[in-house]
C-alpha cells in the first residue's frame, strides 16, 4: 500500500474548526439513547452519565477559569461516552441579574441616561440585546475549546421553561411556609440599589478608626463613653447596652442618656451580647444599621430608625445639615460637630473587616427594608442528611467541611432584588391589602373580588441564584415530567470551583431534595482556581489574566486542554503563564510526529492479519504497557484524579511507546524480511489505533485528525481474520474516534516475566545513557560496552537483545564479561554491571580533563560545607536545615569517590 502523508508540521488551525463542526453536524455529542445519535444502534451500556455545565454569566467572555472548568468536564464526558455510557452534557448560560444590569447601566451612563429614562420595558429589551450578543460570544468560545456538549439541549436561566420552573418553586415554597416577606436588616448595595444575600458580600480588611464619644446622662449627673466605627449612625441609636453581669454598670441599667447634638433620650439596657472586656463595656445600639444591634433591638423591643436612602445617602431621619451626604462625608462633619460640642474624646486607627458588593465592589450598608426570604434551616437539614447518607460525595473530601459548616450555620436567604433584569416575583398586592402568590397571573383578588386593575405585581426580581439552584432538573424540563427528566435525572457529576460551594453547590442539593426528592448529582468534583506564577488570582486590575482564545490561537485547543488537565491535582490551585502551554503543545507535536512516522512507513507494505502467537516479545510488552496505561487512566478518571490520568497517558505515549517501542521496531525495518516488515507495520498500526483512543479525551482534535487518516477498514478486517484475540485489539469500530470505544484493561495482556525482562533491559540502557552524560560523551559518538550479567536475573534478556541495546544506547559493540575490564568506567544495576570501555572509541584525554575539573569543584564544595557545619551554622541553625547540608555533603563525597575511580581507570 502507499504511505499516508500527514503534514510535516503539526498545525491545529488546519483541522480543529473543521473537526468540531463535523462532530456537531453528525450528532456525536447526543446521548446514545437518542434515536438520531450516530451510535444509537451500538449502545452498549444502560449506565447514564449526565453533567450540567456551570452556566457562565452572559456579561462578558470566558476566562481561563472557565477554560479549566470546561476542559475538566470535557475530559470525563468524552471518557464516559467512549466507555459506552449513555452520556449527556447540557450547555447553557446564566442571565446574571445584577451583573448584566450593571453592564447595561454603564452603557446608559456613557449616553447620559439611566434606566428610569428608558422605563422598565425598554430597559429589559436593551438588556436582552446585550444578553444575545454575549451569549453568542460565549458559545463561540466554548466551541473553540472543543466542548462536547449537546447543543440541541442548550438552556438559559431566563428562558420560558426555566421561568416556569422558577415560578413554580417560589409558589411551592410559599405554600409550604418556607417563603415569607418581612422587614429585616439586609445587606444593601447602594450602587446596584438592591439587597444582597449574606454570601454575596465579600469582606475585606480596610483601614478605619474607632471613635470614642461621650453621651451625657439625661439628669445631668455625668457622662458615659461609647466607641464606634460608624459615628454618623448615632442618630439612629435607640439604646446603650451593658452586660448584665458587669458589676461596674449594674446601677446604671434603666438610666437615660442624651444623644449628642440632638439631645434625644435613650435608655441604658442590659444584654449578654455585650463583651465586658471590649472597650468600655458600653455599646451603642443602632438596630437599623448593624446586624447584632438588630437582634438586640428585637429582644428589647427597641425603636428601629433607618438613616439611609436607597442610594446610600443620609435621609430625613438625621438633622438637615447631614441629609443627602454619603456616610463618609457625614462622618467627617459629625466628628467636627461632636468636637465642637465637647462630646468627642478621640479616635484610634484600626483595620477592620468591611463588606463589599461581590459584583460592583461598593461598600455594603446594613439596611432596613421589606424583602422576600426563604427559610433555609429545613432545607439545610435535608442536605446535611444527604451527605451523611452518601447521596453526595466530594472529590477531594476536604470540601465536605466547607459544605457542612455552612449548612450547620445557615441563615435565611434574602431572595428579592431591587433591579429590573430577572425573574419577576410572582406576588401581587390588592388595594384591599391582600397578597396573592400565584403560578398564573391573577385576574381578580380572591379576597375582595377586585379585578386586575386593582392588583399590582411586586416590582422586585429574584436573586440570580434562585434560578440557577434549579439548574440540574429545570434544564431537563422540570416541572414537566419530560423524557429527559426520567432518563437523565439525577445527574451524575458536578464539576465546579470551590468559590461557589455556598452560592450554588449547596443550594442545588437543597433544591433537588426539596422538589424532586433526590440529590441532583452524586459526584461533586471541586477544582482549584487558575492563578498566575506568583500565586495571585487572575484579574483585570492586576492585568495577569490569560485569554483561552489567545492560547488556542497560538498553540491549539488540545495544547490548552492537555496542559490544564496535566496540572490539575486534586485540592490544589493551578499556577500558569503563557509559556506553560508549550508543554501541551510539545506533547501534541510528539503524537503528530510519531503518527506521521508510522503512517509514512506504510509505503510498499501489506497490512496482514496477526495472531497473538505471532507477536514478538517486544510487541507483547507494548500491549502490556498500553494495558497498564488504560487501567491507570480509567481508575484516575473514575475518581476525578485528572493529573494522574494525564500523567499516565503522557508517560505511556511519549516515553514507552515513542522512545522505546517505536525506536526498537526500527531494527525490523532495517534488517527484517519483507514478511517481518509487513507484520511489524500491521502491529504498529494496531498499537497506534488503540493509543489514539486512549489519548482522545485529553487531546480530542489531533487524535481525531490522525485517526481519520488510518486505514481503519483494513485494520478491522485483519483483526477479524486473526480470530479471537487476547492481546491484540478486538474492536471493530470504523467511525469517528469521538464515538470509538475506550481501551479496556485485559488481564490476559499482563505478563510479569516479560515486564521484568524489559524493565531490566530499560535499566541497562538508562544506565549506559547516564554514564555517557556523566562522562560528557557526545550522543552521536558510538562507544563500546561490556556487560556483567548475574545468572538467573531478569537482566539475562540482554544476551538475547544486544542489537536493541546497541540501537537504544548508541553503542558500536556489546560484549559480555565475567569481571570488570581493566580500562573501563562502570555502573551497577539490578542483576547487572555495565562498563564503558576506554578504548580508541573514547577520547580519554578529554574525559580526564572533564573529570579533573568536576573533581576540583566538588572538593571545594565539600570543604566549604564541612567548614560551615563545624562552625556556628552547625551549632545554631535549625536541625532540618543542618541535616539538609549534611545530606548534600554526603552526596558530594559519593561523587568525589566515583570521579576518583574514573580518573584512576583512565590513568
Amino acid at each position: 500500500m502507499k504511505a499516508i502523508e500527514l503534514e510535516k508540521a503539526y498545525n491545529p488551525k488546519d483541522f480543529e474548526d473543521r473537526i468540531y463542526n463535523e462532530w456537531v453536524e453528525k450528532g456525536c455529542f447526543k446521548p446514545a439513547s437518542d434515536k438520531d445519535s450516530p451510535v444509537h444502534s451500538q449502545k452498549t451500556s444502560n449506565i447514564k452519565y449526565t453533567v450540567v455545565i456551570p452556566p457562565p454569566n452572559v456579561t462578558g467572555v470566558l476566562h481561563m477559569g472557565h477554560g479549566l472548568n470546561n476542559t475538566l468536564q470535557d475530559v470525563v464526558v468524552r471518557y464516559h461516552r467512549m466507555k459506552g455510557d449513555d452520556t449527556l452534557w447540557i450547555p447553557g448560560t446564566d442571565h446574571a441579574g445584577i451583573a448584566t444590569q450593571n453592564v447595561v447601566e454603564k452603557q446608559l451612563k456613557k449616553e447620559g441616561k439611566n434606566r428610569n429614562d428608558l422605563g422598565r420595558e425598554a430597559f429589559t429589551e436593551r438588556t436582552w440585546e446585550v444578553t444575545h450578543k454575549h451569549h453568542d460570544i460565549i458559545v463561540k468560545q466554548q466551541k473553540k475549546l472543543g466542548n462536547s456538549v449537546d447543543w440541541s439541549r442548550e438552556r438559559f436561566t431566563y428562558d420560558e421553561g426555566l421561568s416556569k420552573a422558577v415560578r413554580d418553586v417560589f409558589v411551592t415554597l410559599y405554600e409550604r411556609g418556607l417563603m415569607y416577606k418581612g422587614q429585616y436588616l439586609v445587606n444593601w448595595c447602594p450602587r446596584c440599589g438592591t439587597a444582597l444575600a449574606d454570601d454575596e458580600v465579600e469582606h475585606e480588611d480596610t483601614q478605619g478608626a474607632m471613635y470614642h464619644i461621650y453621651y451625657k446622662y439625661a439628669d445631668g449627673s455625668g457622662r458615659i463613653e461609647v466607641a464606634t466605627t460608624r459615628p454618623e449612625t448615632f442618630f439612629g441609636d435607640t439604646a446603650v447596652a451593658v452586660n448584665p453581669d458587669d458589676e461596674r454598670y449594674k446601677n446604671l441599667i434603666g438610666k437615660k442618656v442624651l444623644l449628642p447634638l440632638i439631645n434625644k433620650e435613650i435608655p441604658i439596657i442590659a444584654d449578654s451580647y455585650v463583651d465586658k472586656e471590649f472597650g468600655t463595656g458600653m455599646v451603642k445600639i443602632t438596630p437599623a444599621h448593624d446586624p447584632n444591634d438588630w437582634e438586640v433591638g428585637k429582644r428589647h423591643n427597641l425603636e428601629v430608625i433607618n438613616l439611609l436612602n436607597p442610594d446610600g445617602t443620609m435621609n430625613d431621619n438625621v438633622p438637615e445639615k447631614y441629609r443627602g451626604l454619603k456616610p463618609d462625608a457625614a462622618r467627617k462633619l459629625v466628628i467636627e460637630d461632636l468636637t465642637e460640642s465637647g462630646n468627642f474624646k478621640d479616635e484610634e486607627k484600626m483595620v477592620h473587616s468591611v463588606g463589599h458588593c461581590y459584583r460592583c465592589h461598593t461598600v455594603v450598608e446594613p439596611y432596613l427594608s421589606y424583602q422576600w426570604f426563604v427559610k433555609m434551616k429545613p432545607l439545610a437539614e435535608k442536605a446535611l442528611k444527604a451527605w451523611k447518607d452518601g447521596e453526595v460525595v466530594f472529590f477531594p473530601k476536604k470540601w465536605e467541611n466547607t459544605y457542612t459548616h455552612w449548612l450547620e450555620n445557615i441563615r435565611d436567604w434574602c431572595v428579592s432584588r431591587q433591579i429590573w433584569w430577572g425573574h419577576r416575583i410572582p406576588a401581587w398586592y390588592c388595594d384591599c391589602g391582600e397578597t396573592i402568590v400565584s403560578r398564573e397571573n391573577p385576574v381578580k383578588c380572591p379576597k375582595c373580588g377586585a379585578d386586575a386593575s386593582h392588583l399590582r405585581q411586586d416590582p422586585d426580581v429574584l436573586d440570580t441564584w434562585f434560578s440557577s439552584w434549579l439548574w440540574p432538573f429545570s434544564t431537563l424540563g422540570w416541572p414537566e415530567n419530560t423524557g429527559d427528566l426520567k432518563n437523565f435525572y439525577p445527574t451524575t457529576a458536578l464539576v465546579t470551583a470551590y468559590d461557589i460551594i455556598f452560592f450554588w453547590v449547596s443550594r442545588m442539593i437543597m433544591a433537588g431534595l426539596e422538589f424532586t426528592g433526590k440529590a441532583p448529582f452524586h459526584d461533586i468534583y471541586i477544582h482549584g482556581l487558575v492563578r498566575d506564577k506568583q500565586g495571585r488570582k487572575m484579574s483585570k486590575s492586576l492585568g495577569n489574566g490569560i485569554d483561552p482564545l489567545d492560547i488556542i490561537d497560538q498553540y491549539g485547543a488540545d495544547a490548552l486542554k492537555f496542559t490544564l488537565t496535566y496540572l490539575c491535582a486534586q485540592g490544589q490551585d493551578i499556577l500558569i503563564d503563557n509559556d506553560s502551554f508549550k508543554f501541551g503543545s510539545k506533547f501534541c507535536n510528539k503524537v503528530w510526529n510519531a503518527s506521521r512516522y508510522i503512517l509514512g512507513n506504510l509505503e510498499g507494505r501489506n497490512l496482514v492479519p496477526v495472531k497473538d502467537e505471532e507477536l514478538t516479545e517486544l510487541d507483547k510488552w507494548i500491549f502490556a504497557e498500553l494495558n497498564s496505561a488504560a487501567k491507570n487512566a480509567r481508575s484516575a478518571l473514575d475518581s476525578y484524579r485528572y493529573n494522574d490520568a494525564a500523567s499516565s497517558v503522557y508517560e505511556y505515549f511519549w516515553n514507552t511507546f515513542c522512545d522505546w517501542y517505536v525506536e526498537a521496531t526500527k531494527l525490523v525495518f532495517w534488517h527484517g524480511t519483507e514478511e517481518q516488515k509487513d507484520r511489524q507495520v500491521s502491529v504498529l498500526l494496531n498499537v497506534l489505533e488503540e493509543s489514539l483512543r486512549l489519548l482522545h479525551p485529553f487531546i480530542p482534535f489531533v487524535t481525531e485528525e490522525i485517526y481519520s487518516k488510518l486505514p481503519l477498514a483494513q485494520i478491522v478486517e485483519n483483526r477479524k481474520a486473526s480470530g479471537a484475540q487476547k492481546i491484540l485489539p478486538n474492536e471493530t469500530y470504523t467511525g469517528l474516534l469521538v464515538s470509538a470505544p475506550y481501551p479496556e484493561y485485559k488481564v490476559e495482556r499482563d505478563d510479569a516475566k516479560i515486564n521484568a525482562r524489559f524493565t531490566a533491559l530499560k535499566d541497562v540502557v538508562r544506565s549506559v545513557r547516564g554514564i555517557r552524560v556523566e562522562c560528557g560523551v557526545n550522543p552521536a559518538d558510538k562507544i563500546n560496552l561490556a556487560l556483567l550479567i548475574e545468572k538467573g536475573s531478569a537482566a539475562e534478556v540482554c544476551t538475547e537483545k544486544t542489537d536493541m541495546i546497541q540501537l537504544l544506547a548508541g553503542l558500536s559493540k556489546v560484549e559480555f564479561v565475567e569481571s570488570k575490564p581493566e580500562k573501563s568506567i562502570g555502573t551497577v544495576g539490578s542483576g547487572f554491571e555495565a562498563f564503558i570501555l576506554l578504548d580508541e572509541n573514547v577520547n580519554t584525554e578529554q574525559l580526564l580533563k572533564h573529570f579533573n575539573k568536576d573533581l576540583e569543584k566538588d572538593k571545594k564544595d565539600a570543604e566549604r560545607i564541612e567548614f560551615k557545619l563545624n562552625g556556628k551554622f552547625g551549632q545554631h541553625a535549625p536541625a532540618e536545615v543542618v541535616q539538609a547540608e549534611r545530606d548534600n555533603l554526603a552526596e558530594i563525597k559519593r561523587r568525589i569517590e566515583k570521579l576518583e575511580s574514573y580518573i584512576a581507570a583512565l590513568n
